[in-house]
């Protein structure tokens, strides 16, 4: 099939819309349910490039859940920890599969973010990730193949519409690319360039003890950068993304960002938080909202009397601030990625906030000493990779 009408494009109002090759030959990619939208195709194709690099950079199945064309999360598919499998709602699930974990992971680095998401697998889709998606509120989903018992499950998602796109492992896009704005057509080439260990061999700090955990989690964070609006930063550990600020014009916002959602991530698995009793009959997304708000200054709001029992079955004790504050003091191993430059050294203080003890980014500010001496102050290990990862 060389095209695919679509309902419409970004917005309602924007007709006729279409994806197609221009050279006439068949789209690497095929419906098998449902039918994608414009922003769905846009999501689709950015968040297999992803995964298909994380997994060619790191040999592990690799998967990520995105929102308007940047990634929420991220992840390679090392196995749960039994308090993963509890922040993730997936006590019950049984034995999971690597590309299970991979999706499960990156889902859960910003839950709340992934709500509606559009999923995308490096690796065929089995019935363990389809059984843990039917469960969660998503989109679409986007993988090279999918078993016949995956199929059958995902067919039943939102009453049979749920986008199912299978794509072509061995396409390759065309060298050069273009993209119309205003009418007046961009040229450029196709973004090949490769993000692997090399990339993160070049430590201008003091401390150059960088352990091959922490390398994975350097590059994990890079080629999630490579594929989310810029400007943008990316906080990783364990081989998952647990913080991306993307899209923001100044990066010190970007850093706080992803620091924030990094936090709110660890905050998760607080005692506190592990500890809360729901309501029956309390479903994934609302558990999350409620988690949300229980570890915000805006407590109250699912805490005060009336409030806490559409909630809870036992009204929770607050986190206190002071309490929040210790617990995140404890994050160490946290590696971070820039997608830029750091300009300042207020970007690396923010970081080592957040448990970062690993950075990579371009390097080739003015500033560079300062930030180097920066990271050197608190021990942190920085590499400069020479390489802007920008995306738009």
């Amino acid at each position: 099939m060389n095209e695919i009408e679509l309902k419409y494009g970004i917005n309602p109002n924007q007709k006729p819309s279409r994806i197609f090759m221009k050279d006439g030959s068949d789209l690497p990619v095929t419906v098998l349910n449902g039918k994608p939208g414009f922003i769905n195709f846009l999501d689709a194709f950015n968040s297999w490039q992803l995964v298909r690099e994380l997994k060619e950079a790191t040999g592990l199945p690799a998967a990520a859940s995105f929102k308007h064309v940047s990634p929420a999360g991220a992840a390679v598919g090392t196995p749960l920890s039994d308090i993963d499998r509890q922040i993730y709602f997936v006590e019950d699930e049984g034995e999971l599969t690597p590309i299970a974990n991979a999706y499960i992971r990156a889902r859960g680095a910003d839950r709340m973010s992934s709500y509606g998401d559009w999923a995308a697998l490096s690796d065929e889709c089995d019935a363990a990730t389809a059984r843990y998606l039917k469960h969660e509120v998503s989109d679409g989903i986007i993988a090279p193949s999918f078993t016949p018992e995956a199929l059958e499950i995902l067919r039943t998602k939102k009453r049979g519409t749920y986008n199912i796109v299978q794509v072509d492992p061995n396409y390759t896009p065309a060298a050069q690319e273009t993209k119309d704005v205003f009418g007046i057509t961009f040229e450029q080439g196709h973004n090949n360039f490769k993000i692997d260990r090399e990339l993160v061999s070049n430590f201008v700090t003091q401390n150059k003890n960088v352990p091959d955990s922490a390398i994975i989690d350097l590059i994990v964070s890079l080629i999630t950068l490579k594929y989310t609006q810029s400007n943008s930063v990316c906080y990783v550990k364990d081989g998952q993304a647990i913080g991306v600020g993307a899209g923001q014009q100044s990066r010190i916002h970007c850093t706080r960002l992803a620091g924030n959602k990094a936090d709110t991530w660890y905050l998760r698995q607080h005692p506190k938080v592990l500890g809360l009793q729901f309501a029956e009959g309390i479903k994934r997304a609302n558990r999350d909202n409620a988690i949300d708000v229980y570890i915000s200054d805006e407590h109250d709001d699912v805490l005060r009397e009336g409030e806490w029992q559409k909630w809870f079955a036992v009204r929770p004790e607050v986190l206190t601030r002071e309490e929040k504050a210790e617990w995140v003091a404890t994050q160490s191993g946290v590696s971070c990625g820039s997608d830029a430059f750091f300009p300042f050294g207020d970007n690396v203080e923010r970081a080592r906030k957040s448990g970062v003890d690993y950075i990579a980014e371009p390097g080739g500010s003015v500033r560079d000493d300062d930030v180097i001496q920066t990271a050197d102050r608190y021990g942190i290990a920085m590499c400069f990779t020479g390489m802007r990862l920008f995306h738009h």
